[in-house]
């Protein structure tokens, strides 16, 4: 079923309107009942009725309630449509419907500034550009290098965003973005994240980092040897990896603010793959210290390893949940690899039913929702995505290795020949990120 909202917009208030002006909820199902109610404080009503409207009273001067309040019932993937539908001549209706984008048009942009404004808005997902006519949203971005002013209304003249952004006009851009695709869909943004991946560019397997969208590369190691399995941290300020400067498979953290590196996982064997928890303070990897490889967490330095699996085929790839209180993995311990699920704690694991024969390299989304993995079909990889609620795995991109998950558990970048790209889940569309450094390889993108 098409979920639909409707949020009254006027010129000194914003809100959602539930059709009888009554302050009050409308729950499809209990969880997200009492998730609506509690978001506004409103007194809640059991209803039959298979939508969820509510109302609330928010100044529009007061930023946080305006980005917040009205769209915090936007849940999943529900977007602005384009139609601008009038309840009344002073407060026009916008409807909310899945699966649709908000058509953006700009005004009164130019230079650079634009030029990544208008990649932002393609690459969202949530936006699409249109022209003046058909554009629920017109957007504007001014300001030097020192920074941008932007602002966004909609046809009736009434400010959507508006804000100042200090610092580099691109990364100022990108903060602007990901500010009205939150505002308008309750949807974090991936503007302002951060990739990293391996490029053969120098000679050498080596650890390059960039912007979201490939720009602004940078070779992070020049260690000469084999640097492989980057891994950032959520917030983007750390980077770990698999290094064989000392001739093994050792585990080194960099801290991108300072540039210091640490060897921080030696043990005798192979130490790789490693994944740094959401909370920033443990890691997960491969270890073979004990003789098979299995899965290890340890402190962020390196320290008090803690071993979570026990079988006798060979465990890889962890990735962690979003609260960071479980691990998914795959493992051979049944012939071809296939994914596992187990607590960060240890314990028991359980298999994950894909469908497929062959699963590897699994990365969670960060809602939690969802698992992207390789899939090996005829010789060749693709990218799957497992529901974990509803269980069903499907192919979602052609000959893709290695995927990882955006900020809005909506994108997914994979690696497929020299280039890496970018998949938006929900519509199909692919575009090409990174293309001309080399042979790339293994994504990650910070949350």
């Amino acid at each position: 079923m098409v979920r639909i909202f409707e949020a009254e917009r006027s010129r000194s208030r914003i809100g959602v309107d539930c059709g009888d002006g009554a302050r009050h909820c409308r729950g499809f199902d209990r969880s997200t009942f009492d998730r609506c109610a509690s978001a506004i404080g409103l007194q809640k009503q059991q209803s039959h009725d298979q939508s969820l409207t509510c109302r609330t009273d928010a100044v529009i001067g007061d930023n946080s309630c305006f980005r917040m309040k009205p769209f915090v019932l936007l849940l999943g993937y529900v977007m602005l449509t384009g139609a601008v539908m009038a309840q009344s001549p002073s407060s026009p209706v916008i409807t909310i419907r899945k699966g649709t984008a908000v058509v953006v048009a700009l005004k009164d942009a130019s230079g650079p500034a634009a030029a990544v404004l208008k990649n932002d808005i393609e690459l969202s997902g949530v936006l699409t550009l249109g022209d003046s006519a058909t554009a629920t949203v017109l957007t504007s971005v001014t300001g030097s290098g020192n920074g941008v002013s932007g602002q966004a209304v909609d046809k009736t003249g009434s400010v959507v965003l508006q804000k100042n952004y200090s610092g580099d006009s691109r990364r100022a851009v990108h903060q602007f973005v990901d500010e009205l695709v939150e505002t308008l869909s309750g949807q974090k943004g991936i503007a302002s994240s951060k990739i990293a991946f391996v490029s053969n560019r120098s000679g050498h397997k080596e650890i390059y980092t960039a912007d979201y969208d490939g720009a602004n590369a940078v070779q992070l190691t020049r260690d000469n040897a084999i640097s492989v399995n980057p891994n950032l941290s959520p917030d983007g300020r750390k980077l770990a990896y698999t290094g064989y400067q000392s001739g093994y498979a050792d585990i080194y953290l960099v801290d991108l603010t300072s540039g210091s590196r640490n060897r921080i996982i030696k043990y005798p064997g192979t130490n790789s793959g490693p994944a740094i928890s959401p909370q920033g303070n443990r890691i997960a990897c491969t270890m073979s210290k004990d003789g098979n490889p299995e899965i290890y967490v340890t402190n962020i330095n390196g320290d008090s390893p803690r071993r979570l699996t026990r079988a006798r085929g060979v465990e890889s790839s962890p990735s962690w949940s979003p609260n960071g209180s479980e691990i998914v993995y795959s493992s051979d311990e049944r012939g071809g690899p296939q994914i596992y699920r187990m607590s960060a704690d240890g314990g028991s694991s359980r298999l994950l039913s894909t469908g497929f024969g062959y699963c590897t390299e699994p990365n969670w989304s960060p809602d939690g929702k969802k698992i992207a993995f390789n899939v090996r079909s005829g010789g060749a990889f693709q990218v799957a995505a497992l529901d974990l609620d509803g269980g069903s795995a499907r192919v979602i991109a052609n000959d893709g290795e290695r995927p990882v998950w955006g900020p809005d558990s909506r994108h997914v970048l994979f690696a497929r020949g020299s280039g890496l790209f970018m998949i938006d889940t929900v519509t199909g569309r692919e575009a090409r990120i990174v293309g001309d450094l080399g042979r790339v390889s293994e994504p990650t993108w910070s949350r």
